[in-house]
């Protein structure tokens, strides 16, 4: 249906240019241009392409948390579901095709260990499966709800907003779906296209009642997962799945937890600030050793992790006249970004004010 729809409007939209005297025969390049790509374009897009390159960097090995093991994101993604699934005899998972492990097979076997009245399929609809999870919350339970893809988040959208982020506010605190966890992979993996590319954070960071939540390798995204599962507020959890399978670590088997809106210095600086989430950490790691091999600038890096709320205090510490801003590569980063950069801009003339 939705081929046939384009087709009718691209079909009215040249009947509307013909009857307005806009189509001439001779000149029906114009019209060609905006159907089809030149071929410079695709020269410039595979260029693109491979400029956007990143090599995953793991963290140090850590020991903190007992036995480890080796584990890449998806893998990591599972021991989490499997430990907070043995340890809650309430939670239950639940979405599209999850069952037989999900299309990148972050609940495989659980079905299995877990039965099919706590890991199970749902119908494709995305607003269902929010509102499901939502009810389901609500009565106590630990609901942790998958989309299939973040791109498809949108139809749930009303529900996320206006319903579970408002559900303790609403009621005066007397009910809420803290419970409620969403999880869904998130942003570019190169041949994806359109429905399949998409990084929706920022649409979600505006609004007050939910945390939202990208983590940047396995190690931070067990334990990032399981203080979402068990955080007393709804938690939207996106996992870049570019990094699935190319981010490998060693993993602890047992579960522990990472604290939510706690942004990580990952490297030390004196002349610019990096801030950047998820897949991008990774990107803004290269760029801090171009810029200090090619350019002698010292870079701090930080990763925000929490999207929703923010770690002001990690941020803006050092409010240095420049602070450069390296996000993901979409449309919708800009509300986060600019949000980022006026709070810091008002909290360095704050600070200026008080040393004067």
């Amino acid at each position: 249906m939705a081929v046939v729809a384009v087709a009718a409007g691209r079909l009215l939209r040249l009947r509307a240019a013909a009857a307005e005297g806009r189509w001439h025969r001779g000149r029906g390049d114009a019209v060609a241009r905006s159907f089809l790509q030149p071929a410079s374009a695709r020269k410039d897009a595979a260029q693109m392409r491979q400029v956007a390159h990143f090599t995953f960097q793991p963290d140090p090995e850590s020991h903190e948390y007992g036995q480890t093991q080796k584990m890449n994101l998806f893998q990591s993604i599972t021991s989490a579901l499997d430990n907070s699934l043995a340890k809650d005899p309430t939670a239950v998972i639940f979405g599209e095709d999850v069952a037989f492990g999900g299309v990148f097979r972050c609940t495989v076997g659980l079905r299995d260990k877990y039965g099919k009245d706590r890991v199970f399929n749902t119908p494709l609809c995305e607003q269902g499966i929010v509102g499901f999870g939502i009810g389901l919350a609500v009565t106590g339970a630990t609901a942790i709800a998958e989309i299939q893809f973040a791109d498809y988040i949108f139809p749930a959208f009303d529900q996320i907003v206006n319903e579970a982020a408002k559900y303790r506010y609403r009621s005066g605190d007397l009910f809420n779906c803290g419970s409620l966890t969403i999880r869904a992979p998130w942003g570019c993996v190169g041949h994806g296209a359109l429905y399949h590319s998409q990084s929706p954070e920022a649409f979600f960071a505006h609004c007050p009642g939910i945390k939202v939540v990208i983590p940047r390798s396995p190690f931070q995204a067990k334990g990032l997962l399981l203080s979402c599962i068990e955080d007393k507020n709804p938690c939207i959890f996106f996992e870049p799945k570019i990094l699935y399978r190319a981010a490998v670590e060693q993993v602890p088997v047992e579960p522990y937890n990472i604290p939510l809106s706690q942004a990580e210095v990952i490297q030390e600086g004196s002349d610019v600030t990096l801030v950047a989430w998820g897949t991008q950490v990774h990107v803004i790691r290269e760029v801090a050793s171009m810029a200090q091999e090619k350019l002698g600038v010292s870079c701090e890096v930080i990763d925000l992790k929490t999207i929703i709320p923010w770690d002001v205090d990690t941020v803006c510490k050092v409010c240095i006249a420049v602070i450069l801003r390296v996000f993901p590569w979409n449309v919708t980063s800009s509300p986060v970004r600019e949000g980022i950069s006026l709070y810091c801009g008002f909290s360095c003339l704050l600070n200026f004010i008080h040393l004067a």
